[in-house]
């Protein structure tokens, strides 16, 4: 099948789901080591993120809390978006996909240390650009028991057949 051949069943395939909750993930617990494993990846030493006992005292959340980065860099898997069947089934014919951006990230609440957090994922819109189709998901990430979400993200990606 040819390039625009195919963009054009993607397109058709997306049509419908505009708008529509399209994936639920599954709940993961974040511990303390995930949170300091991070900090030290990225170098983010902050106290509220890495020493229990100050956060427990000194925090307003009485607690250690995620960083708002790792919250965001767990949506991969938070997603289930990079198992290997998960375009493959939806998107029959795409050769690969890459993440092309975001377009607003918001934090509103924190994650505190042994909350459990999962994604919700709408699609809001899909357009072809450059020989791919761009879609833009919009991405929630609830915190089990809470109102307000960890973070919304407009999440941009890039299929290509």
């Amino acid at each position: 099948m040819n390039t625009a051949k195919q963009i054009k069943q993607f397109l058709n395939f997306l049509q419908p789901k505009l708008g529509q909750e399209v994936h639920v993930g599954p709940w993961l617990n974040i511990d303390q080591q995930r949170i300091d494993q991070f900090a030290a990846v990225t170098g983010d030493q902050q106290w509220i993120h890495i020493d229990p006992e100050r956060a427990e005292k000194e925090s307003p959340y009485g607690s250690t809390i995620a960083h708002g980065y790792l919250t965001l860099s767990l949506l991969p898997y938070l997603t289930e978006s990079n198992h290997p069947d998960f375009f493959q089934n939806n998107y029959p014919g795409m050769k690969y996909r890459v993440n092309y951006g975001l377009n607003r990230v918001r934090f509103p609440a924190p994650v505190k240390v042994g909350a459990n957090i999962r994604a919700r994922t709408t699609i809001k819109s899909g357009e072809e650009v450059k020989n791919a189709v761009q879609i833009c998901y919009l991405m929630t990430i609830e915190i089990e028991g809470e109102d307000k979400p960890a973070c919304s993200a407009e999440f941009l990606a890039r299929l290509y057949p």
